[in-house]
């Protein structure tokens, strides 16, 4: 498997986020990036440093103000008197809020969608380094170079929206690889078409509202009942995309404490829509939360059910984006990758 990385990932560190009005250490650490390599090296995988992409790639999914806020933010934040030591908004945008605010703490209300996506020193630079993981593998793959790629992207994306971050995420990885993804294609006279598959345990909201009115990108997530559960106001089975996107998402929302089966089960429903949508690349949002013992899990994946989920994936016989997103029981996170990476290479 060619992985890509860059070291710049492991620079965001947050101390604290909130939940449930109280701070409480991040659970998204760099320690992750850590445990990741460990797994890619003890398979002997390839694993090379993703080089810089350059603005063009991140500009295509995201806002220029949204671009310019994560970039200053934290500076601008810092500069403020008595201010906290990482971005966390204490206001946000409603509907019928319609000016853009010229101080960061109107932008940060403006551009962060709840309280656990907080800025730090690093924050930028990790995230940028992700998004360029996630352009070196979607190059890798739609070029016909490689069959699959993995991104070692940290933070994770599938939260941020075209011009929000929200859920420990900034840039949308799976959104800007699956944009040059279609731009390749494109190039070569192939059919521009992608389909997102997200199978991380929490809704990948940031994907969905990026392509809901696209027809263009197809996008299906297995998740856990949002009614319940993070992000609460999307991931329902009744949003299907809208307008020329209308029938181009699919949601699959399961009780929280599925089975492995059952998780299972609705990822290859999601698989089946996935095929007669006809893509020529997949991306694949790729969560270890699902795992019975992470800290944010919702259902009951073991280790040897990720090996599972990866024969699945690889059944799709697609050229096959990999982007890292949730799982943050690290003690467990190189055994649930390699488990999946066997399965889906064997």
């Amino acid at each position: 498997m060619l992985c890509f990385h860059h070291p710049d990932t492991a620079l965001h560190q947050p101390p604290q986020f909130l939940v449930r009005g109280q701070p409480r250490p991040v659970p998204e650490r760099p320690e992750r990036v850590a445990a990741v390599l460990e797994a890619l090296r003890a398979r002997g995988d390839r694993v090379e440093d993703a080089p810089p992409a350059g603005p063009a790639q991140r500009a295509a999914v995201h806002t220029a103000e949204y671009l310019a806020f994560l970039e200053t933010a934290f500076a601008r934040w810092s500069a403020l008197p008595d201010a906290a030591p990482v971005v966390i908004p204490n206001v946000h945008r409603g509907p019928d809020m319609l000016s853009y605010p010229s101080s960061v703490v109107g932008q940060a209300g403006f551009h962060m969608s709840d309280t656990a996506c907080p800025i730090a020193d690093g924050t930028w630079r990790a995230t940028v380094a992700a998004s360029d993981c996630a352009v070196a593998a979607a190059r890798a793959v739609a070029t016909g170079g490689e069959g699959a790629a993995y991104a070692l992207c940290r933070p994770p994306g599938h939260h941020a929206g075209r011009d929000m971050a929200g859920g420990f995420c900034y840039l949308n990885h799976a959104a800007i690889a699956a944009e040059e993804a279609r731009r390749l294609l494109a190039a070569q006279g192939r059919p521009p078409r992608v389909a997102v598959l997200d199978v991380d345990v929490h809704h990948g909201n940031g994907t969905q509202g990026i392509f809901w009115r696209r027809d263009d990108v197809f996008f299906a997530s297995v998740h856990g009942d949002p009614a319940e559960f993070y992000p609460f106001m999307a991931g329902h089975a009744h949003e299907r995309g809208a307008g020329a996107g209308l029938g181009a998402t699919l949601n699959l929302p399961l009780p929280l404490g599925s089975s492995e089966d059952a998780f299972l089960d609705a990822v290859e429903r999601s698989l089946a829509a996935v095929a007669r949508f006809a893509p020529s690349v997949l991306v694949l949002s790729l969560g270890f939360d699902t795992f019975k013992d992470d800290p944010l899990a919702a259902f009951a994946v073991t280790t040897p059910g990720f090996a599972r989920l990866g024969r699945a994936i690889a059944g799709a016989g697609l050229p096959t984006v990999l982007i890292q997103e949730g799982g943050y029981a690290v003690d467990h996170l190189a055994a649930n990758l390699s488990s999946f990476l066997d399965g889906f290479e064997g």
